[in-house]
């Protein structure tokens, strides 16, 4: 079967590697053969493979850079709408799902001399709809919030894909964050941008404006060999229900991936491979708990000036079933210091951007919740104030227009620049020998901070062209001897 594994723009590379590393999993391998394409030069938003059918399951369980596992149905020629319709007609769709399965179309293109992508969806939907009609006699309902399958169709200048989807909800979407509205940082670019760190789980991770914890949720899990579908898959019973929020209101662990609802993985040789593939992750869950066998013993720590999201990085570390309660505390970035016993330090944040910022004089301080995860912000004091107005009522963060616009209102603030400055002095100061990643659409920062990175790597979160900044903080050299 061929798949194609879609992810945000720019982790086409540490998607590869992780595909790689899944692939020589015992279990993924005791699936049958994988074969991976060639690593992608360019951004192409996913990595394709061929590999056995099962293999969906693997992927949906362990990819935590996949947003989302695609399984490749066709691949042909176009050359307008009525070809469309023809090659999803011809497609044995009664074999995959059923009339009273609800159904969700949708389709993308590149240089597609079509007219109408919204006509070119109907064309699809319309056949897939007519040959369940001819064949079973009924058809299936359309439902574009949370459909039982989803069909997504791919058009370049030239040829069409056709995919079912075997994810169903984004596997951002881990079951752990009590979610509250679009979050900008979405966990699976949190895992990528781990693994273009290079941070191992033998080093020490520190994020001073952690939120409510994405970038240590993730490390926390990689660490303790936790995969990014655990919850989804019900691996831990009725000890661990998604949030709320977290995706379809109605899902159940009996149907937390879109193969699930497919009916070749109810078949029993698959559900034996779906069971052995849960197994093989528990027995190395329970391995990793006995070296790690505490939130301390991780060392993975953060903080945050505002007090409610501190709070929020609590309720999301323990629905991420991580062992007692993360390392954190309210405090201001610019008071923040390295943790005792660090090891190989490596610093990893996101501050806020495509927001506004009015530094404000006097008492109080306040950090949009939004910027990183949920919930509402709030006003702890502290000695350095900063308030930041969601850019959402003036500009949608989609707009670049828009958000250049407010880096360029930013960076004229002669308080935010001074931010800036005294920041970029802590980290000289108080963080020599660590290597400090920053995600930012603010392309100008190295320069704000007065610090040169060694590497700057492109990234998209969400439509936002960003950067990941690399800073080496070099040992502070010993002051020389006094000879007299």
């Amino acid at each position: 079967m061929r798949f194609f594994v879609v992810c945000p723009g720019g982790l086409e590379v540490p998607l590869a590697q992780e595909l790689a590393s899944i692939a020589q999993r015992p279990d993924c391998k005791a699936l049958g053969a994988w074969v991976i394409d060639p690593t992608p030069t360019s951004p192409t938003g996913g990595v394709g493979l061929a590999a056995p059918l099962s293999a969906a399951m693997a992927l949906n369980l362990h990819s935590r850079i996949a947003s989302r596992v695609l399984l490749q149905m066709a691949d042909a020629p176009y050359r307008q709408e009525e070809d469309l319709y023809k090659l999803a007609s011809g497609l044995a769709w009664e074999e995959w799902f059923s009339s009273k399965q609800t159904l969700r179309v949708d389709v993308t293109a590149h240089r597609s001399p079509l007219k109408s992508l919204n006509f070119a969806t109907l064309k699809i939907k319309d056949a897939i709809v007519d040959r369940l009609r001819d064949v079973t006699g009924d058809r299936p309902s359309i439902d574009t919030a949370f459909p039982d399958v989803r069909v997504q169709a791919h058009l370049t200048a030239t040829h069409v894909t056709i995919y079912l989807d075997t994810s169903g909800e984004a596997l951002f979407k881990r079951g752990w964050r009590d979610e509250k509205g679009d979050a900008p940082l979405k966990e699976n670019l949190a895992a990528g941008i781990l693994s273009i760190t290079g941070w191992k789980p033998s080093q020490t991770l520190f994020d001073p404006m952690c939120g409510s914890g994405t970038f240590l949720i993730e490390a926390a899990q990689m660490a303790l060999a936790i995969p990014s579908g655990a919850i989804r898959a019900g691996m831990y019973g009725d000890d661990a229900k998604p949030s709320r929020l977290a995706y379809r209101p109605l899902i159940t662990s009996a149907h937390g991936f879109g193969f699930q609802r497919l009916k070749p993985f109810s078949e029993a040789t698959e559900q034996k491979r779906w069971i052995d593939l849960k197994e093989a992750v528990l027995s190395e869950m329970l391995e990793k708990r006995k070296q790690f066998p505490d939130a301390e013993s991780l060392g993975i720590s953060g903080g945050d000036i505002n007090e409610k999201l501190v709070a929020m990085f609590k309720g999301n570390w323990q629905r991420a079933q991580l062992p007692g309660l993360p390392v954190t505390r309210q405090i201001d970035a610019l008071a923040s210091k390295p943790p005792a016993n660090a090891r190989d330090g490596v610093m990893l944040l996101n501050p806020p951007y495509g927001e506004r910022l009015v530094l404000k004089g006097g008492r109080g301080q306040e950090r949009d919740a939004d910027h990183d995860e949920y919930g509402e912000a709030e006003e702890p004091e502290d000695r350095f104030a900063y308030n930041l107005e969601t850019g959402r009522q003036s500009a949608k963060r989609s707009s670049r227009e828009s958000l250049k616009k407010l880096q360029a209102q930013e960076e004229q603030d002669p308080r935010f620049v001074e931010f800036l400055r005294q920041f970029g002095q802590h980290l000289k100061e108080a963080f020599s020998g660590w290597n400090v990643f920053v995600l930012t659409a603010d392309m100008a920062l190295p320069g704000q901070l007065r610090i040169k990175e060694s590497k700057r790597t492109p990234l998209f979160n969400g439509p936002l062209e960003c950067r990941l900044f690399k800073f080496e903080m070099h040992q502070k050299r010993d002051a020389a001897p006094d000879l007299k």
